[in-house]
């Protein structure tokens, strides 16, 4: 059925003879491949889980013996499979970030920071002064890039690239350097580790208007900060708590920092967040020992990606660690053991969920996530209701949820 509205009668009107209801509930494990090098990792991925970006390396030995080892950017799309991002001048690159709609990539190449598109290429960002940069996270529109670079006198200094106003030296925690390596959806928030005037390194939560804030620990000396919501008001990424041991974190603006606990082991670490901040990923010791990949949620705590998409893997693959997840929550990326390669290879598992144009995440796409998106119409996105995560939540977003109405009720 389509619900109607006078503003958008033409609109639903026209959907009427399209809206047939779909399963909508798939779930998939792809690996991505090595584009011939030994290993491959994806860092980074799409709004749609149809772009994903990482690093593939290459090692071995030349024909006079010696061995050499080199790394190039790639970036992987549903239609096309995986792509060489090429260099800035030289041999090396790495992708970390890419933007909601995928066309933008940031990284480090050749001891620079860049930033690519697909209708630019590859363009590099610069330095604060000194000579080496890299380029480690981007806004969902590719306008904000964030990252570390060397100033004059040598330091690696936390920074944010904008494409009006150049490279911005973020500052410190009163020590003398800095990585910034998240940042929220409009740019406006960035997070990373920066070190304290004892020279211990400290997750900071960045702000235009507030400066840079240090984020403490779980009790012990050391934390660092690797992704952001979307409106920057939740923080995850790793601190040593009182026994010295590495613990998952997710901060909060009114909560402080909670520890995520682990899979059975003693270690684990935070490396992205939904847009919402309601689910994060990483990875984390098992109880034999072994780093497993983990999702993390407030109602389920952290779970085993190996056992809950068990049916995905076949042969032995092993799902070891999650870099990064969409910002709905369903696509996430990381690095694995694919056994029917014998290879360590980036990976994209497509948990399923939510269904396409679930705006409140019930697993059924009815008329409470239409009138959702109603309601919300013409506002500001990068949230539930922008569907297709463009900034603004429109007619696109609308037509999201009808074409796949009823889907799961």
């Amino acid at each position: 059925m389509c619900y109607t509205q006078s503003r958008f009668n033409a609109l639903l009107s026209a959907c009427v003879m399209s809206l047939i209801a779909t399963a909508g509930w798939s779930q998939s494990l792809t690996w991505l491949g090595t584009l011939g090098g030994g290993v491959s990792w994806a860092l980074g991925v799409s709004a749609d889980g149809s772009v994903v970006v990482g690093t593939v390396s290459y090692d071995g030995y030349d024909p006079f013996g010696e061995y050499y080892y080199y790394e190039r950017a790639f970036r992987w799309t549903v239609d096309g499979g995986m792509q060489d991002l090429g260099t800035l001048d030289g041999d090396e690159s790495a992708a970390y970030g890419v933007s909601a709609d995928g066309a933008v990539v940031v990284g480090w190449s050749d001891g620079r920071a860049f930033r690519w598109t697909v209708d630019g290429g590859m363009q590099d960002l610069g330095t604060l002064g000194g000579v080496g940069g890299w380029a480690l996270g981007v806004s969902a529109d590719g306008s904000v890039v964030v990252g570390s670079a060397q100033n004059a006198a040598g330091l690696w200094r936390a920074f944010r690239w904008t494409v009006d106003g150049g490279m911005q030296d973020l500052g410190t925690l009163g020590g003398v350097g800095g990585w910034a390596l998240g940042v929220s959806a409009d740019g406006s928030v960035v997070v990373g580790w920066a070190d304290n005037a004892a020279g211990q390194y400290r997750a900071f939560r960045w702000t235009v208007d507030g400066g840079m804030q240090d984020l403490g620990t779980l009790g012990g000396g050391w934390s660092e900060a690797y992704g952001v919501s979307a409106d920057g008001a939740v923080v995850v990424g790793w601190s040593y708590d009182a026994a010295g041991q590495r613990r998952a974190f997710r901060w909060t603006v009114d909560g402080g920092m909670q520890d995520l606990g682990t899979l059975g082991g003693n270690w684990s670490g935070a490396r992205g967040v939904s847009a919402d901040g309601a689910v994060v990923v990483g990875w984390s010791y098992d109880a034999a020992g072994q780093p497993r990949a983990f999702r993390w949620t407030a109602s389920g705590g952290m779970e085993d990606l190996n056992t809950t998409y068990a049916s995905l893997l076949t042969n032995g693959s092993v799902l070891v660690w999650a870099f990064a997840i969409s910002p709905n929550g369903r696509y996430i990326v990381g690095k694995g053991y694919n056994a029917a390669t014998w290879r360590w290879e980036a990976f994209l598992l497509d948990t399923g969920f939510p269904r396409r144009g679930d705006v409140d995440r019930n697993g059924c796409v009815d008329d409470a996530d239409l009138l959702q998106v109603l309601f919300a119409f013409g506002g500001r996105g990068y949230r539930n209701e922008d569907l297709n995560w463009d900034g603004a939540i429109d007619d696109a977003d609308l037509l999201e949820v009808l074409f796949n109405f009823g889907s799961g009720c």
